[in-house]
Protein backbone atom coordinates (compact mmCIF):
# COMPACT_ATOMS: atom_id res chain seq x y z
CA UNK A 1 0.00 0.00 0.00
CA UNK A 2 2.90 2.38 0.62
CA UNK A 3 3.78 2.41 -3.08
CA UNK A 4 0.16 3.25 -3.96
CA UNK A 5 0.06 6.11 -1.46
CA UNK A 6 3.42 7.40 -2.73
CA UNK A 7 2.06 7.28 -6.27
CA UNK A 8 -1.01 9.29 -5.23
CA UNK A 9 1.15 11.89 -3.48
CA UNK A 10 3.49 12.21 -6.47
CA UNK A 11 0.65 12.92 -8.92
CA UNK A 12 0.76 16.54 -7.82
CA UNK A 13 -3.00 16.50 -7.27
CA UNK A 14 -4.24 17.97 -4.00
CA UNK A 15 -7.66 18.70 -2.62
CA UNK A 16 -8.62 22.32 -3.08
CA UNK A 17 -7.79 24.74 -0.28
CA UNK A 18 -11.13 26.58 -0.64
CA UNK A 19 -13.26 23.54 -0.09
CA UNK A 20 -17.03 23.35 0.17
CA UNK A 21 -17.23 19.78 1.48
CA UNK A 22 -14.08 17.68 1.13
CA UNK A 23 -12.14 19.71 -1.43
CA UNK A 24 -12.49 17.15 -4.21
CA UNK A 25 -14.11 19.51 -6.75
CA UNK A 26 -11.75 22.34 -5.81
CA UNK A 27 -8.74 20.07 -6.29
CA UNK A 28 -9.98 18.87 -9.67
CA UNK A 29 -10.68 22.47 -10.73
CA UNK A 30 -7.28 23.69 -9.58
CA UNK A 31 -5.44 20.81 -11.24
CA UNK A 32 -7.33 21.15 -14.55
CA UNK A 33 -7.45 24.94 -14.55
CA UNK A 34 -11.28 24.97 -14.56
CA UNK A 35 -13.80 27.05 -12.66
CA UNK A 36 -14.54 25.36 -9.29
CA UNK A 37 -18.26 26.14 -9.65
CA UNK A 38 -18.39 24.21 -12.94
CA UNK A 39 -16.71 21.18 -11.37
CA UNK A 40 -19.07 21.32 -8.37
CA UNK A 41 -22.10 21.40 -10.67
CA UNK A 42 -20.74 18.45 -12.66
CA UNK A 43 -20.19 16.53 -9.42
CA UNK A 44 -23.73 17.25 -8.29
CA UNK A 45 -25.03 16.00 -11.63
CA UNK A 46 -22.95 12.83 -11.20
CA UNK A 47 -24.78 12.22 -7.93
CA UNK A 48 -27.95 11.72 -9.98
CA UNK A 49 -26.42 8.48 -11.21
CA UNK A 50 -27.49 5.87 -8.64
CA UNK A 51 -24.13 4.39 -7.65
CA UNK A 52 -21.39 5.96 -9.73
CA UNK A 53 -21.42 9.53 -8.37
CA UNK A 54 -21.50 8.84 -4.62
CA UNK A 55 -19.15 5.85 -4.88
CA UNK A 56 -16.59 7.75 -6.94
CA UNK A 57 -16.74 10.70 -4.54
CA UNK A 58 -16.19 8.39 -1.55
CA UNK A 59 -13.23 6.69 -3.22
CA UNK A 60 -11.69 10.05 -4.12
CA UNK A 61 -12.30 11.29 -0.57
CA UNK A 62 -10.37 8.29 0.77
CA UNK A 63 -7.36 8.36 -1.57
CA UNK A 64 -6.72 11.97 -2.60
CA UNK A 65 -4.16 13.85 -0.52
CA UNK A 66 -4.88 17.03 1.39
CA UNK A 67 -2.81 20.17 0.79
CA UNK A 68 -0.27 18.93 3.35
CA UNK A 69 0.14 15.60 1.50
CA UNK A 70 -1.67 13.38 4.02
CA UNK A 71 -4.15 10.82 2.71
CA UNK A 72 -7.20 9.92 4.84
CA UNK A 73 -7.09 6.19 4.05
CA UNK A 74 -3.38 6.01 4.83
CA UNK A 75 -3.87 7.80 8.15
CA UNK A 76 -6.72 5.44 9.03
CA UNK A 77 -4.68 2.35 8.20
CA UNK A 78 -1.66 3.67 10.11
CA UNK A 79 -3.80 4.22 13.23
CA UNK A 80 -5.18 0.70 13.03
CA UNK A 81 -1.80 -0.88 12.41
CA UNK A 82 -2.71 -1.39 8.73
CA UNK A 83 -0.52 -3.17 6.26
CA UNK A 84 2.65 -2.05 8.03
CA UNK A 85 2.17 -4.29 11.07
CA UNK A 86 4.09 -7.56 11.15
CA UNK A 87 2.50 -10.13 13.42
CA UNK A 88 4.92 -12.56 15.00
CA UNK A 89 4.08 -15.87 16.62
CA UNK A 90 4.58 -15.40 20.39
CA UNK A 91 5.69 -19.04 20.67
CA UNK A 92 8.90 -18.43 18.73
Amino acid sequence: MDSFFSFMKNLGFRRGPGRAVAGIAGGIAQHAGWDPLLVRVLMLVSFLLPVIGPTLYLVLWLILPWQDGTIPLQRFLDRRGGAHTIVQDPGN
